[in-house]
């Protein structure tokens, strides 16, 4: 993978489907559960919100597109093959560009899933979790185990790029557990994981239990040991930590999320979407409005559901580029930086975070060590204080 800086970050399309069969626990995301949805009235509003964002983009060349959620796969193919086409017809989709869709066991069709695909969708994210059905209760998931699994191996017979979620670092978890769980479903892996620690988002039913006392989760001593293990287990089946929370075979790396934290344009439509838009000489960082019912209003009415469209400063630019990028593996090109920011970061600065064991250099390249993944948040804070 290419040093930061050295690539073009790509510009991508992420299109926001808001509807859930039911809300997970630990979820702070823009997620809603409606029983019937008009899926054409739908993709009528989202391919004509995409009108809007081109007029703001302009002429782009598509690296990536990303149908995420909510549960994407509660979506009919046809709303799917609806907003391809438009994106075709609005921008260039680059020659093999990543198409993701994210879906749920429990919305595992054959059918669907060969429709998803012959609309266009070339790799497939699936929400697993866990591969423990008392855990799977825990965190709220309507499949089972059992259901993960034919839905990794359907994926598998009908996507040629797969990923699956799990969450670790859940109550109770010991090592010797997450071990056995971690290596059953590297078994079912194809080139792709995304393995987060639970954490306790406000306003989700889990922050309200959490609060009452009704679990604890590991200390960070101990969820420190469970990364260090999660990264060391992933790599004995060849799959790189290439982000904190991201494992790919090489060249498998996830190219949607590469444009987030390459600091790449991305153009968002749907409730509750972000973007970021570089146009006459800004940078604009979009956000369209929550709720699912005031956004197709609004979209219908205006073309648009736009909630804020910001022009983000130079320094602040230069703060998002660097926090988004020491995510990475590959690290940020200080020249970058100093070129978005309009100023240097302090050598001493850079120093004394290499002193302490938290950040590696290598000429423009800063990259974070194992030790500063772990305290990132705390790292970031002295790098741009």
């Amino acid at each position: 993978m290419p040093a930061s800086g050295a690539d073009e970050p790509g510009f991508g399309v992420y299109v926001h489907w808001p509807f859930c069969q039911s809300k997970c626990p630990y979820c702070d995301f823009n997620s809603h559960v409606v029983a019937n949805v008009d899926q054409a009235r739908w993709a009528k509003a989202l391919t004509r919100e995409l009108q809007y964002m081109r007029g703001l983009t302009g002429p782009r060349s598509v690296r990536s597109i990303f149908f995420g959620g909510g549960t994407p796969s509660l979506t009919e193919p046809a709303t799917v093959e609806a907003v391809l086409t438009q994106i075709a017809a609005l921008w260039t989709v680059e020659q093999g560009a990543e198409i993701t869709l994210e879906a749920n066991p429990t919305s595992v069709e054959a059918a669907r899933f060969r429709g998803y695909r012959k609309a266009g969708v070339n790799r497939l994210s699936l929400g697993v979790q866990s591969l423990d059905d008392r855990e799977l209760k825990f965190l709220g998931r309507l499949h089972t185990a059992d259901e993960a699994l034919r839905a990794i191996a359907l994926a598998r017979e009908t996507f040629p790029r797969l990923s699956f979620d799990l969450i670790y670092a859940r109550p109770g978890q010991t090592k010797e557990k997450w071990t056995a769980e971690l290596r059953a479903a590297l078994a079912h892996a194809v080139d792709h994981l995304s393995l987060y620690q639970l954490t306790i988002e406000e306003e989700t039913a889990f922050a309200r239990l959490y609060e009452k006392g009704a679990f604890k989760l590991p200390g960070e001593d101990e969820a420190a040991e469970l990364y260090a293990l999660t990264g060391e287990i992933a790599a004995e089946a060849g799959l790189s930590a290439y982000e904190v929370s991201n494992y790919a075979r090489p060249g498998a790396e996830a190219r949607h999320n590469l444009v987030y934290w390459r600091y790449g344009d991305y153009a968002g439509v749907g409730p509750g979407a972000h973007g970021r838009i570089s146009t006459e000489g800004k940078r604009l960082a979009t956000r369209t409005l929550r709720m699912p019912g005031a956004w197709i209003e609004n979209v219908e009415r205006d073309g648009h559901g736009l909630e804020a469209s910001e022009e983000i400063p130079g320094a602040a630019q230069g703060d998002e580029m660097m926090l988004m990028g020491l995510r990475l593996e590959e690290g940020v090109s200080l020249a970058r930086y100093a070129a978005l920011a309009g100023k240097e970061i302090a050598a001493p600065r850079i120093g004394n975070l290499i002193a302490d064991g938290l950040l590696m250099r290598n000429g423009d390249i800063i990259r974070t060590t194992p030790q500063g993944r772990l305290v990132l948040d705390a790292l970031l804070a002295r790098l741009l204080a």
